[in-house]
Order: structure tokens, then sequence, then C-alpha cells
């Protein structure tokens, strides 16, 4: 077990500060296309009914595991032969991100709401395969060691990132035109790109048992069944590997349950702070910029937490705190209107939200395997997006039904099944940081 000094000093490894600085550059494009947009959408006079309908533009975010099997197996002749795989896709999907964004900024949604809603699609496709690629980059840089501080650094990166792109970004707007905004976003990435050219390259593994298959046709065989061929040798090898290394039942079971109470109380929280009483101002005050703080220092937390005690443990920890997370609201919705307590519910939320997403991160990363990193994450985190779009929708519902105090009530109970699984079947979970499951040796 590392000392709490080792666990710290991490965070000062040249590698884990590159994963910070990606991350930065992956979080940065994703709230340009949704709350960020939404803003310029709605200053341009464009009706709520297309803006609600712009959220289809980011269905990349959720399928970007339909083409991790290309990233995994395709290379980049001159830039892979430069940078190595991973990075020679990173900085092509960098490079996409920057002219997307760019080509957003340029489009104007009065005259022509097509073109902007196909440079935002543009957008979410280019940074979803940023994501990608540089998660699997990640798990393979790293070694065991540090593998829980990188994926706090990559969390904490992105939140970072999620925040220019968010507040700055509209700080930005009350000074300058939208497409000088998102010209200065794009340029951002760049911090991305000089990072990633300064880092190490990563050996990727490719077995003799993940042949490169080619589409083929000869007289004997149609073009479907090439197409049919060639997409069972593409797809079904890493879906088989990362089912073979991990119990599906468990993972899935896991991800649903760990989502449900930071899902609900994400969704809900605004409503129910309205409803009794607080004030915009006072709510982006506290649920914003303390929240978000909150959030920083419990994503930065969660990398001392991983490298010292494990994965296990540590999502043993976040998965009892969301619990008393939700609590917490319990006695908000209890008390009504009051600032104090407001401070120390929201202190408390998004601290296990900063917490909890970096073990969730380092928990999705060890089951990842090469050949086929990119897309066993592209998988997983794909499953954590379906999750919480199924408990989001669920949750306004089961909101319109009950009092606040018995909804949160319901979320802590929801992630009671996580804590038994943690507790009953401990051996599908990585434990202490020394630990080296089977999986990764094979």
């Amino acid at each position: 077990m590392e000392t709490w000094e080792n666990s710290l000093k991490a965070y000062l490894d040249r590698r884990v500060l590159s994963i910070f600085f990606l991350g930065f550059s992956s979080g940065l494009p994703f709230l340009l296309t949704l709350s960020t947009l939404a803003v310029w959408l709605t200053e341009s006079g464009i009706d709520k009914t297309i803006i609600g309908l712009f959220t289809l533009t980011t269905l990349p975010y959720t399928f970007k595991f339909l083409w991790g099997p290309l990233v995994d197996r395709l290379p980049l002749p001159p830039l892979t032969t430069m940078l190595g795989k991973r990075r020679g896709w990173a900085l092509v999907t960098q490079l996409a991100v920057v002219c997307s964004l760019i080509g957003l900024g340029s489009s104007n949604p009065m005259e022509n709401i097509w073109a902007t809603a196909l440079m935002a699609f543009c957008v979410a496709f280019s940074s979803a395969m940023q994501d990608m690629v540089i998660e699997a980059y990640r798990i393979e840089l790293m070694d065991e060691q540090h593998a829980g501080t990188s994926a706090a650094a990559s969390s904490l990166g992105y939140r970072i990132g999620m925040l220019v792109s968010g507040a700055g970004a509209l700080y930005l707007a009350d000074i300058m035109s939208w497409d000088d905004v998102y010209c200065i976003m794009s340029l951002c990435i760049v911090v991305g790109m000089i990072t990633l050219l300064l880092s190490p390259r990563t050996k990727s593994l490719v077995p003799s048992s993940f042949p490169r298959t080619r589409l083929r046709m000869n007289e004997n065989t149609s073009l479907k069944g090439s197409v049919i061929q060639w997409l069972r040798h593409t797809y079904l090898p890493p879906l088989k590997q990362l089912l073979n290394n991990n119990d599906w039942r468990v993972v899935l079971a896991f991800i649903l349950f760990y989502k449900v109470g930071d899902t609900a109380i994400n969704v809900m929280n605004a409503p129910f702070l309205l409803e009794l009483g607080f004030s915009k101002i006072e709510i982006a005050n506290v649920a914003k910029l303390f929240g978000i703080s909150s959030m920083i220092a419990g994503g930065f937390l969660g990398g001392i937490l991983l490298t010292r005690f494990g994965i296990l443990t540590s999502l043993m920890l976040c998965a009892t705190l969301q619990i008393l997370s939700s609590l917490i609201f319990v006695i908000q919705a209890i008390v009504g209107y009051n600032l104090e307590i407001l401070v120390i519910t929201i202190g408390i939320e998004n601290l296990t939200c900063g917490l909890g997403a970096s073990a969730f991160i380092a928990y999705l990363s060890s089951m990842c395997s090469q050949p086929n990193t990119a897309t066993h994450f592209a998988l997983l985190s794909s499953f954590g997006s379906m999750a919480r779009v199924f408990i989001s929708s669920f949750a306004g519902w089961l909101a319109d039904q009950v009092s606040w105090e018995i909804f949160f009530l319901i979320t802590a109970i929801g992630s009671i099944p996580c804590m038994f699984l943690l507790i009953r079947l401990p051996e599908h979970f990585p434990g202490l940081p020394a630990h080296t499951p089977q999986k990764a040796r094979a």
C-alpha cells in the first residue's frame, strides 16, 4: 500500500500531467454542442423545439463503440510511423475538432439551421473519437501504480475543460461574437495537441489472434457475404475478449446501479432547489461555482485514494458516500429553504461526484485490454451513457409521483445493490494497487 506522500507525488509524474492536459482537450468540446450552443441558439431566436432536437447531434458520444474497432485496427501510415498508433489517431481527431469548431462558429443558425446542426454533429463525432483514443492512450501508457492517479487526472482535466467551454465561453460571448468565441475555444485544443507531441508513444499489441481483415470479393463470395465477413472479423473479437475477461452480468449491473444516485440527483437538482425557493443567483453561486470547486477537489482526492487503497476500496467508499449524498438531500427537503444547509448539501454531493467519477473511470479502465483498448472503453462508457439516459428519463416521472423526501430516499436505496456487488463479489473488482488482474497479464 502506498504512503499518503507517495500517493500525492503521483500527480507530479510527467505522464500523469500529460493525461491531465489531454483530459482538458477532451472535455472542452462537450458543452459547445450542448448548453453553450443552446444559449447561442436561444439568442438567435431559434424555438425551443428545435433547440431540444439539437441534442440528437450528440449521439456520437453514445454510439462511439461502433467505430472503436476501426480505431484499434486501422493504422494511419505517415502518422502511425512517426507518432505511434494512439498518438497518430489522437492528433487527427484533435485537428478534426479544431476544424469542426471553427465551422460551427462560422455557421449562422438563423440563415441555415441545417448547416449549424451538421457542424455540431461533426464536433460531437470528432470529440467522441478524441475521447475514445485518448482514454485508450492513457490506459496503455500508464503502469498499474499510476493507473488510479491518471484516471483522476483525466477526469479532472475533462471537468476543467467543460468549465472553460461552459462558463468561460459565456463570459466571452458577452464581449464578442459567437464566431470569435468558438474560434478561441478551438485554439484551446492546441493545448492537447502540444501535450500529445511531447508525450511518449505506447506499444500497441497486434497478436496473431486478431488478424487484419480486408474487404474482398471473388467469384465465390457476394458483396453481402464479404461485408458480413468483414464485420464479423472486425467487431466480434473485441467483444469476445471483453466478455471472456469479465463477467458481463456483474459489470452491467454495477455500472447501472453505480449511476443511480449521482444521475438522479444531477437531473432533478435544479427543479428541486427552485421549488424550495432558492433564487437563480443563489443556485449559480452555490450549486455551480462552489459545487464545481468541490467536484474538482473530489477528483483530486480520488486520485490519491486510488493510488493508496486501490479500486475496490475506493469504489466502496464512493458508493457509501453516494448513499450519504442522497440522504443529505432528504434533510435539505425537510428543512426547506436554508442557505447554510444548501452549502453543506452541495459540497457533499459534488465532492462525492468528483470522487466517484475518478473511481468509476479507473474501474472501466481496469477492464480494458490490448489490442482493443479503445473499443472496450467505448463499449463500457457507452453503456454508462445509456444507463444515464434511462435513469434521467425515469427520474423526472418519479419526482412527479412522490415528495422530494421520498424521491431522494429512493435514490439512496437504489444505490444499495452497488454496495452488495462490491461486498459479496469482490473478486470481480481490482483490489489493492499492487494487484494485477489475470486479464492484464494475458
